[in-house]
């Protein structure tokens, strides 16, 4: 005999349906209700119903129609992205970026805060707040209509968002990052090292988008990886994977004190050594040069042991890609077994800020899709603040 479904086993079902229709409409545009049923694999009638309780709940809108075939136009949906806020910060040691974007990712609002490495940790707190405040001011938006926060900073970070060691910012060890964004807005807030959010938005957004085994290289004034092991940002048992540059053998810290060999100083003196090498300059061309062959060390033990489809070129230095990727290619070609593919972010020193954004959203989905009671968008966002 059949067993026949209780009315707990009902509610599964249409949250369970629901959450189909949602996650299908956050893969395209807009879809119409034979569309939605094809890929949810509802019939028609049950994904007409399912969009009408969308609908009503305020998840769902009508996204216009479009031509078909024969008769009417038919209908078509699109998810309601503008239903949530989520908001992405980078803490870095030059500048504080805050981007407030919708539940599909895409940005509203940003505000830069200039900051310095010698700066102590309250005055770069209150540069936080001075980003985080301008960001939701320009995209119109109120601490309390906040989702969820995904903060990037630079060291190790523990599982409730605390820095456990910082070497580029000293004074930074030990900050509570969560404890202090929380205090500025509402919702969780997820805190990672910068260079594993950067990994992130690769995956996400950018040219790692369709691989499944990545090793992203943060190159700036400090170097950093991340890395994507079969689809997954890969943090490790105490969240310190990827953290292969405190082995001086693997060459980072060196590769860091070539560029300070250059007579310039200041915050454009390191712009200043590639600009000189694309012009000719023997000298920059040979600081450039001995960094990449550094830096190449490094990856190539990430290589040797992770074998990625791609190693991605990313953070500051990726606007000279020029002068490093073709080299780093070389470099991996000597001491690697199998060279991947070398590729170049588009996203240059956007991309950290850009992968706080992925985390946040990540936070969301993992709450939207765990089970939670799918209520109206505001019901649903209240439910997940944490009580204090």
């Amino acid at each position: 005999m059949t067993a026949e479904l209780t009315g707990g086993d009902l509610s599964r079902l249409r949250q369970l349906n629901a959450l189909a229709v949602i996650r299908a409409l956050r893969e395209e545009e807009a879809l119409t209700l034979t569309e939605l049923a094809r890929r949810t694999k509802l019939s028609r009638a049950s994904a007409e119903d399912v969009v009408r309780e969308l609908m009503e709940l305020g998840w769902v809108a009508e996204a216009g129609a479009t031509a078909g075939s024969v008769g009417r136009p038919a209908r078509r949906y699109r998810f309601r992205a503008e239903a949530g806020r989520v908001l992405g910060v980078d803490i870095g040691g030059h500048k504080i970026r805050a981007r407030v974007a919708d539940l599909d990712g895409e940005v509203l609002h940003g505000a830069e805060v200039a900051v310095t490495p010698e700066m102590g940790r309250k005055e770069r707190l209150a540069a936080v707040d001075e980003a985080v405040a301008e960001a939701l001011r320009g995209a119109g938006v109120t601490p309390a209509e906040v989702w969820a926060s995904g903060v990037a900073t630079t060291g190790l970070v523990d599982g409730a968002g605390r820095v456990m060691l910082s070497e580029a910012l000293p004074e930074w060890t030990g900050v509570d990052v969560a404890g202090h964004v929380g205090r500025l807005v509402n919702g969780p807030v997820r805190v990672e090292n910068d260079a594993k959010v950067a990994a992130l938005a690769e995956c996400w957004r950018g040219v790692a988008r369709y691989a499944r085994n990545v090793v992203y290289l943060l190159a700036g004034l400090r170097t950093g990886a991340g890395l994507i092991i079969d689809g997954r940002l890969h943090r490790g048992f105490g969240n310190a994977a990827g953290e292969i540059g405190a082995l001086p053998a693997a060459g980072w810290i060196r590769a860091q004190e070539h560029l300070k060999s250059w007579p310039a100083t200041g915050p454009g003196a390191v712009e200043d050594i590639f600009l000189a090498a694309r012009g000719g300059d023997r000298k920059a061309a040979g600081i450039v040069r001995r960094y990449v062959r550094d830096i190449a060390l490094g990856a190539s033990a990430l290589v040797l042991t992770l074998d990625p489809e791609l190693v991605v070129l990313g953070g500051g230095f990726s606007r000279s890609a020029d002068l490093i990727a073709e080299p780093l290619r070389r470099e991996l070609d000597r001491w690697c077994i199998r060279t991947p593919e070398v590729r170049v972010s588009a996203f240059g020193d956007e991309g950290v800020v850009l992968g706080a954004v992925r985390l946040a959203l990540d936070h969301v989905e993992g709450v939207l899709h765990g089970g939670a009671e799918l209520t109206s968008p505001d019901r649903f966002a209240a439910g997940q603040r944490p009580v204090t």
